[in-house]
């Protein structure tokens, strides 16, 4: 009985060091998997990483197309304001009285602005000085009492364009006058008051001057 129990706990000793020195796990080909796998790996972050390459490089072409735009936009506006130019004033900014007469030609100051888009018009000094070149269109008002002559110029850089005027009238007197001119950036547009006349004005803003640009050049 003892024989026969030896005997079987040396086959069952046989067949567990069998099981250990022989696993059922192919290692090598376990080991050779996971090498494949690790290539497989491998392989797609070099594919990530150019993906993600070339979407920063794509990135930063967006970026500049748009900060071109922006800069565009930024000068369309820019010109745009620039084109807004127009102007309308009167003479008195308040009460009412004649300008003139004296011995020499003097500069009409309009002090009751209506409006100065582009604030290219001083009224200060009654001068209005070209934002840019275009074409402009002026246009002046002078109006008078009975028995006072009238006579008022516009001048471009200091050489008249053209003149109203109103001799001595039996009652008012009222006059106008226009031209489209050509001017180069700088270029000054004022109204000059005849030596020895008058005009008058009161709130109704009888004695008027304004202008604007009709189109850029």
């Amino acid at each position: 009985m003892a024989v026969l129990q030896m005997l079987l706990l040396l086959c069952a000793g046989s067949l567990l060091a069998e099981d250990v020195f022989s696993p059922s796990v192919n290692i090598i080909a376990e080991l050779e998997k996971l090498k494949n796998m690790d290539e497989r790996i491998q392989k797609l972050e070099e594919t990530l990483a150019k993906v993600l390459s070339e979407n920063e490089i794509k990135v930063e072409a967006l970026k500049t197309k748009i900060d071109d735009s922006q800069s565009k936009l930024e000068s369309f506006q820019k010109e745009n304001e620039a084109k807004k130019v127009a102007f309308s004033a009167g003479l008195l900014e308040s009460g009412a009285k004649y300008t003139g007469p004296t011995n020499t030609a003097n500069t009409l100051v309009y002090k009751k602005v209506f409006s100065n888009f582009g604030g290219a018009y001083d009224s200060n000094t009654g001068i209005f000085t070209a934002p840019i070149k275009g074409a402009y269109y002026f246009r002046f008002y002078g109006h008078s009492h009975g028995g006072n002559t009238m006579a008022v110029s516009l001048l471009k850089n200091g050489a008249t364009q053209c003149s109203l005027y109103t001799w001595k009238p039996v009652a008012n007197g009222n006059a106008s006058n226009g031209v489209v001119l050509t001017l180069e950036i700088g270029d000054q547009i004022s109204t000059q008051l005849w030596a020895n006349t008058w005009v008058y004005d009161d709130p109704a803003s009888y004695t008027s001057f304004g202008g604007f640009l009709i189109f850029p050049l």
